[in-house]
């Protein structure tokens, strides 16, 4: 007998009773991942999303200047504005109230035209409603009218909850309902407390209050004078925070830095017009294509700063694209083309040969990027990017315009110059990795050229074990070499003091010999194309005297590895090792004893002193060391590169803003800060122990 087949067995039945017709709301529930993305908290997120956007859309358009948001202790969210309320009436087509077909019709809303909303971030009027399906219960009061309607919701059922809480007893059926007046006709606005339902969304999949303080304080930016109040009352006490900021984007722009300010904040506006073919419904009721006339309005806050990251967030009718779109495309091509073309007639910046690109435009860059526009065209209904294709061009044209007025006018000439210095130090860095990287490929690290004769490597591989010792002048190289563990620890002696890095540019930086040497060695390149990954130490430390000129050699070096390889100083891998000051030599040590006892302080100095001379230990004269080199290989390796006796310092980066001010402050260009420093530390030293 022959068995049957996989294709065999399958049914051969296909008619149009086999076809499933998800009506209304139902696809939502069957497919949700096909409106909120996924059924996480993205998803969770999402859906509050879409309620709060619908009450921002409002204050966009002029309507209303405060939006109340409260995580409930029994689960529901609860969102209240001041607007001008759902419609009540009735909507002829449907027969239903405008609340009814809001809350349970797909791709029905106010933002379809252009009478009731100019640019928005709801355009498929789908948000609303899907969040009714996919809550357990859905309560929404509109103020209206001189009176407050009511209607309610299960999993997208209109109907009447008996009790409070998803799980009272639901009766289907009726409408919208007047519960109550309000003092004034003027007293307008809605209230909707929705559950989410359990049935839909995982496990696991909580609201996030961090969230949503960062969309509430996001959305104030975006909006100037509206205010948005947060409050979480699911745990014991309820906790309320509020937003409101009247600066606008360039505010917002400010709070993004991280970095210490190379320009002020420039704003890029423009208005343009763009024709759009759409479908439309006619007088027939056919989809009729037709052209249409859109606005735009452009609005970017851009500042460059000291630093080499780049933050640029983007929005399309307050709406946050994350994955970028049409707008920000045309802003980096704009951008880019105004900062080339100001190079032109410019002498002694570029060099002949070398070419800046956008990666190199934006390097250091804070910027916000803002376009509103009627009907704008996302991918897909989370509106993670913009689809407009013309916007793209208008963005362009005006951000090079914007921005070349900017570089050529007279006040900010200076400012111009100092952006356009970075942005060459920025394509020379970014060559030097590229090269870097090429003989990396190239060649195992141990044999590469790029590596500098004078580095003395360990043997090891293993990144986890092995240590690079920066050690100050070749003096000291000799008795480290000596006393180094050969197969985990390297040595690259570096002579005196190194560049100050924070005063000069990054092409000087990369001239410099020494620390050339050290990037090089360390691996990881440098910059923003530094990648600590690609490390090959497991630790940095830096070996220099106990002396000011050690302690100076050791900022410099701190000063370097902050500016320019910040990732392995936040990682916790870069240290400075502690030699000691003093040896006492004890002449007949007991048993057990240690013949020789080091202190690593003037303080600890002299406590041991005093403690041996009340227990009458005898000891040859104290031995001061002036530094490294003084030491034999034995007592180098026992009090300061063996990882059993020695002491370590790490170098960490709780502040990094702080970190900045203070490093600018010790080693940058301004000279009345450090000097006021200096003076009010000198007031703070103790005479006795200069050691002259």
């Amino acid at each position: 007998m022959q068995t049957p087949t996989a294709k065999q067995t399958h049914s051969r039945d296909y008619e149009a009773k086999n076809l499933l017709v998800l009506e209304g709301l139902e696809a939502v529930r069957k497919r949700p991942a096909m409106y909120i993305g996924s059924t996480d908290t993205r998803g969770l997120m999402h859906c509050l999303w879409e309620i709060i956007d619908n009450a921002v859309d409002e204050a966009l358009s002029g309507f209303g200047t405060r939006i109340a948001v409260s995580l409930n202790h029994d689960g529901s969210i609860t969102v209240v504005d001041k607007a001008r309320g759902i419609p009540v009436d009735t909507e002829p087509r449907t027969g239903l109230s405008g609340v009814e077909v809001v809350f349970t019709k797909l791709h029905a809303g106010g933002k379809f035209g252009n009478s009731s909303y100019n640019a928005t971030g709801g355009l498929h009027g789908v948000g609303a409603s899907v969040v009714n399906a996919l809550s357990s219960r859905l309560d929404v009061e509109v103020d209206r009218d001189g009176a407050t309607w009511a209607m309610s919701f299960r999993r997208g059922t209109p109907g009447v909850f008996d009790g409070e809480g998803p799980d009272a007893p639901f009766t289907p059926g009726g409408g919208l309902r007047k519960v109550g007046r309000v003092r004034s006709r003027a007293v307008t606005g809605t209230r909707v407390t929705y559950w989410p339902d359990r049935q839909i969304f995982l496990t696991d999949a909580q609201l996030s209050v961090t969230q949503l303080h960062d969309r509430a304080r996001q959305t104030s930016f975006l909006v100037p004078g509206l205010e948005l109040e947060v409050t979480d009352a699911r745990g014991d006490e309820a906790a309320t925070e509020s937003f409101l900021h009247e600066g606008g984007i360039a505010e917002f722009a400010d709070f993004l830095a991280a970095d210490a300010p190379l320009t002020d904040i420039i704003r890029l506006q423009g208005t343009d017009s763009f024709v759009e073919t759409v479908p439309m419904l006619d007088d027939a009721g056919a989809m009729t294509a037709t052209d249409v006339e859109r606005q735009l309005e452009v609005d970017i806050a851009v500042r460059w700063g000291t630093g080499y990251d780049t933050v640029v967030r983007s929005f399309v009718n307050i709406i946050a694209t994350p994955k970028g779109g049409t707008h920000v495309t045309g802003f980096e091509r704009g951008l880019t083309k105004a900062i080339v073309k100001s190079f032109e007639g410019t002498r002694g910046l570029l060099k002949a040969g070398e070419e800046v690109i956008k990666e190199d435009c934006l390097e250091g860059i804070t910027a916000v990027v803002t376009v509103r526009l009627a009907e704008p065209q996302f991918e897909g209904q989370t509106k993670e990017v913009l689809g407009t294709p013309p916007v793209r061009a208008i963005v362009a044209r005006i951000v090079e315009s914007e921005l070349t007025a900017f570089m050529n006018a007279p006040k900010t000439k200076a400012v111009a110059r100092q952006l356009q210095e970075k942005v060459v130090g920025a394509a020379r860095t970014r060559v030097q990795a590229r090269n870097h990287k090429e003989n990396q490929r190239r060649k195992n690290a141990l044999e590469s050229s790029t590596l500098p004769p004078k580095l003395k490597d360990c043997r090891s591989n293993n990144v986890d074990l092995t240590e690079l010792f920066i050690v100050e002048g070749d003096s000291a190289l000799g008795t480290a070499n000596v006393a180094r563990d050969s197969e985990h620890q390297a040595l690259l002696p570096i002579r005196g003091k190194i560049l100050n890095v924070q005063k000069a540019s990054v092409g000087d930086m990369l001239k410099n010999a020494e620390c050339a040497a050290i990037i090089q060695v360390v691996g990881a390149g440098s910059g923003r194309t530094f990648d600590v990954d690609n490390a090959r130490y497991g630790k940095i430390i830096f070996m220099a005297d106990a002396d000011s000129d050690g302690a100076h050699i050791r900022c410099l070096l701190a000063t370097l590895f902050f500016r320019y390889m910040r990732p392995m100083v936040e990682a916790g891998r870069v240290y400075s090792a502690v030699p000691p000051l003093h040896r006492f030599e004890l002449t007949n040590p007991r048993k057990g004893q240690e013949k020789y006892i080091y202190t690593y302080s003037d303080a600890e100095y002299q406590r041991k002193l005093a403690e041996l001379t009340r227990r009458g230990t005898r000891f040859k004269e104290p031995q001061r060391y002036k530094g490294l080199g003084e030491m034999d290989a034995h007592q180098l390796a026992d009090t300061t590169m063996s990882p059993k006796h020695r002491t370590l310092r790490r170098l960490t980066v709780d502040d990094a803003l702080a970190a900045e001010r203070v490093f600018e402050m010790l080693m940058g260009n301004d000279v009345a800060p450090r000097k006021e420093f200096i003076i009010e530390g000198a007031y703070q030293l103790d005479a006795e122990r200069i050691d002259a």
